[in-house]
């Protein structure tokens, strides 16, 4: 006869040894709070999942392509996306519902905001933006960059009214900003605020015009629309601590009357409940619609940046127990960094000067009028200021230190940086703005020559020549300097040591 205790600790471990191959939704059916809606570009997750994953689409000729788990319930074929990218760009277009119930990511309409894109649509991700490792195999996470979004207005499953749902975000915690709102959840399905309770989504960032938590966050917050929640009341909750680990596991979980917001490093540790209680004043009862997003607030709103790896939606309630296990999943796939750049390697503190490959202008280098970034002809019968205008000294990247920032050679102390899409020249003000604006990740030259450079904060912009002026340029975009026509030989550049 076993004893209870025994037989409890033999459930354990069968229910212990069942989830070793477990994928999250695989652990929320077995809570008895399946997944309505599981999005992910890094993995499957449910452990039989094989199929599509998400698309992506090269700017070389449109074609898409999809790309899915190495094996059932494995990791992406980053591989695949890498020869199918290979001396192009490439976006992210769909992020498939792994759940099966059709609510897949898409490019996210007009709202209550425009966005930057034609017709008011936001932008979508680059496909390289957010390389990363899970159990030491690469794949890739979606960069939101303000303006970027996704969403779904028409699903199934999704909770509505005021039903109970839950819902889980692995996110990277050291990308984020002040703005609204960088979410994952239900939301409005018209893009438009249609009043308090009309959503429930995690936020992630520093947001502090309706909420916050201790410190100067970044917090885990649930956006209800109209406000973003950090506790029970409105404003600060120091119950909600700042968290930056380099992975975040984020979660919000609400039913009648009764909600809570819990938040993990994805990379090690547990689940820690930062609030757990009634519904907030005026948000009881919900009104949720139904409609998922990413990225974006339920009205549209852009401005926000961050990355996502994984997350789902849940029908019903997840008890914390159902959470932890899912949280010991995430820690298990081994979240882990990767290199940012590819391509001829820069020097920190080396004098580089930078050559355009586009035939016909492979006399001009990249170089500075004052703040204006330009390209100019220069040799080295060029005057001492003219060569030093055009030479760069490399310094670890201000904004991310596995990239790079380029001092000026005659202005110590002034970078290039980009600003509303130009390059420009400025000395350091301190800001986290300008640390990330002036900070560029080197990949392999596009047209197979050199590096093209692109910016840290805006993954799918590029340095490039356009009319001999400097700016961050996407291939194919809104702006006049993003035309498709020589894009790969205008962002690709000679880097070699530099004139002074």
């Amino acid at each position: 006869m076993f004893s209870r205790r025994s037989r409890q600790r033999a459930l354990c471990l069968v229910v212990s040894s069942s989830l070793v191959a477990a994928g999250p939704c695989d652990i929320y059916s077995s809570g008895g709070t399946p997944c309505v809606a599981a999005h992910s570009t890094t993995r499957a997750l449910y452990s039989s999942y094989t199929g599509a994953l998400y698309q992506v689409q090269r700017a070389s000729d449109s074609a898409t392509t999809t790309i899915s788990p190495l094996s059932a319930g494995g990791v992406a074929n980053a591989a695949a996306q890498d020869t199918f990218c290979s001396n192009t760009t490439c976006l992210i277009t769909i992020i498939y519902d792994q759940s099966g119930n059709g609510n897949h990511l898409s490019q996210a309409p007009p709202g209550g905001f425009n966005g930057p894109e034609s017709n008011g649509y936001d932008n979508l991700a680059s496909a390289i933006g957010a390389p990363i490792t899970l159990n030491g195999q690469k794949a890739y996470g979606v960069f939101v960059s303000p303006g970027t979004g996704y969403r779904n207005d028409v699903t199934s499953g999704v909770a509505t009214g005021d039903g109970s749902e839950g819902m889980y975000a692995v996110l990277d915690g050291t990308h984020y900003n002040d703005a609204c709102c960088f979410d994952y959840g239900n939301a409005e399905t018209n893009n438009k605020d249609t009043g308090d309770g009309h959503m429930e989504a995690i936020y992630y960032g520093t947001c502090t015009v309706w909420g916050s938590g201790s410190g100067s966050g970044p917090w885990v917050m649930a956006d209800l629309e109209n406000n973003l929640f950090s506790g029970l009341n409105e404003g600060q909750n120091t119950a909600n601590p700042s968290i930056s680990y380099r992975f975040v596991t984020a979660a919000i979980k609400g039913q009648p009357n009764q909600w809570a917001i819990r938040g993990a490093n994805a990379a090690s540790g547990s689940f820690s409940t930062y609030y757990s209680g009634a519904r907030p004043s005026g948000y009881n009862p919900m009104h949720e619609e139904g409609a998922v997003i990413l990225g974006i607030g339920g009205d549209n709103s852009n401005g926000a940046q961050g990355t996502f790896y994984e997350g789902a939606m849940t029908d019903g309630y997840p008890s914390d127990a159902t959470e932890n296990s899912v949280q010991a999943n995430i820690v298990a796939a081994k979240y882990a960094t990767t290199s940012l750049t590819s391509g001829p390697a820069l020097t920190v503190g080396s004098s580089i000067k930078l050559q355009a490959t586009t035939p016909g202008y492979t006399t001009r280098y990249l170089a500075h009028t004052g703040s204006t970034i330009n390209t100019q002809a220069v040799t080295t019968s060029s005057s001492t200021a003219l060569q030093q205008q055009a030479s760069w000294t490399v310094r670890t990247g201000l904004g991310n230190s596995a990239c790079f920032s380029f001092e000026s050679v005659d202005t110590p102390g002034s970078y290039i940086r980009h600003y509303q899409f130009e390059l420009q020249m400025g000395a350091s003000d301190g800001t986290k703005q300008f640390k990330e604006d002036a900070t560029f990740c080197p990949q392999a030259g596009l047209n197979g020559q050199g590096n093209s450079i692109r910016a840290w904060g805006y993954p799918t912009r590029y340095f490039r020549h356009y009319s001999n002026v400097g700016y961050v340029a996407s291939n194919g975009g809104v702006q006049m300097f993003d035309a498709t026509s020589s894009f790969n030989d205008d962002v690709s550049w000679l880097i070699s040591t530099g004139f002074a």
